[in-house]
């Protein structure tokens, strides 16, 4: 068993000497960053998804495993870990109504499980969304695969969805196009916002180790009754508003919407939505926060948000210092949700606005695994986003 006491008294330490911690933190990003650069590899790191796996010389014949490593509410996401494999070697998006076997838009709507993995590094440029089938895992292990400068993933009305290892960048506005979405059935699609991964009425899904920026929406917008999710181990930099979950404070329907957000790295360049939350249970635990210009977490419509150790670094300036923001709402009215802070380090006058009865049920459903010690943030996100695994090394 681990010794937890050195654990303790570092957090001890840590809450009598914010500023200390705070330049700490800033060497440890600038490191991190170096060390990102350098393709570094790590192993046995307390994260538990990871421990799952990199520590596998042999993870290339054996990628499929990884669907046993998810945690939190979107653990039991399979994605195609029941189908065959599908090598994705044309990085062409010509024609969204009748994609070229070999081509990810091919991949992706067959009505059979599929896992997914690519030939090469590859930059793939969509012409319209790219709209997911069931039980699909798209693997980016072993390649650089960027899909940018164009659509992005759309998950709508699916189920047992696995994205992992991929960059997704520079997302554009597109539709009133005809797309296919099965083998058997195309449709006309409005226009669609620009989000990175857009998540629409669907359920078991599990986005890990992407790294996520600049695009004309969202990065990950999860609304309609979506739930059964993980966000993990992710890379999140460059954006306005980063994560919207839930779909309006009218959509009572995303009150079943519970997602876990654990082991990301919200760095340079961010503003807002970290997540941005409606009606739901969310679990935000052991994230790193490093940059934020307006909030970290905000909500409206009651959500229940459950943070626990995660590392919050406030902005520089005076402004901003509070992590959370509650959405068009007056204390009279959010004084009764349930927001709470447990065992989160703030940094440099950081500070979140915990709210409600601290109803034991709520934090409960709210919760999704167990949460470690925040001076354990920068060990559990330390290879946050997509990796850059050899094959027949640890990844």
């Amino acid at each position: 068993m681990a010794d937890t006491s050195s654990e303790d008294s570092w957090h001890e330490h840590a809450v009598k000497n914010p500023e200390e911690i705070a330049s700490m933190v800033d060497m440890s990003i600038r490191n991190s960053t170096e060390r990102r650069k350098l393709g570094f590899f790590s192993c046995a790191t307390g994260n538990p998804i990871d421990d799952c796996w990199r520590c596998d010389q042999r993870w290339h014949l054996r990628r499929k495993r990884l669907a046993n490593c998810a945690i939190g509410f979107g653990r039991n996401a399979v994605g195609g870990r029941d189908g065959r494999y599908y090598v994705v070697t044309d990085p062409s998006d010509h024609d969204p109504v009748n994609p070229r076997p070999g081509t990810l838009r091919h991949a992706v709507i067959q009505d059979r499980p599929l896992w997914i993995v690519f030939k090469r590094d590859m930059v793939i440029t969509l012409k319209q969304e790219l709209i997911m089938n069931s039980f699909k895992t798209i693997d980016g292990r072993g390649v650089n695969v960027h899909i940018a400068n164009g659509a992005c993933i759309t998950i709508q009305f699916v189920t047992n969805i696995i994205i992992h290892g991929v960059h997704i960048h520079d997302c554009k506005q597109t539709g009133n196009a005809m797309v296919r979405s099965s083998p058997t059935h195309y449709g006309w699609r409005t226009m669609a916002d620009g989000d990175g991964i857009s998540i629409f009425g669907s359920s078991h899904i599990w986005i890990d180790h992407n790294s996520l920026s600049n695009c004309a929406d969202g990065l990950i917008d999860a609304i309609m009754g979506s739930t059964a999710i993980t966000i993990s181990n992710n890379y999140f930099t460059h954006h306005n508003e980063v994560m919207l979950l839930g779909h309006s404070d009218s959509y009572a329907r995303d009150k079943i919407m519970q997602v876990t957000i654990a082991y990301n790295h919200f760095g340079e360049g961010l503003i807002q939505r970290m997540p941005r939350c409606r009606h739901g249970y969310f679990h935000v635990v052991n994230n790193d926060y490093t940059h934020w210009i307006m909030y970290a977490i905000g909500g409206s419509a009651n959500p229940t948000i459950n943070s626990q150790g995660n590392r919050y670094l406030a902005p520089a300036n005076r402004f901003a210092k509070e992590v959370t923001k509650r959405v068009g709402a007056w204390q009279g009215e959010w004084k009764n949700w349930n927001w709470r802070s447990q065992g989160d380090l703030m940094l440099n006058g950081a500070y979140f606005m915990s709210s409600g009865a601290g109803a034991s049920a709520n934090y409960a459903r709210a919760s999704s695994l167990a949460a470690k010690s925040s001076s354990l943030v920068s060990t559990l996100t330390y290879s946050s986003g997509a990796l850059k695994c050899r094959i027949g090394m640890r990844c």
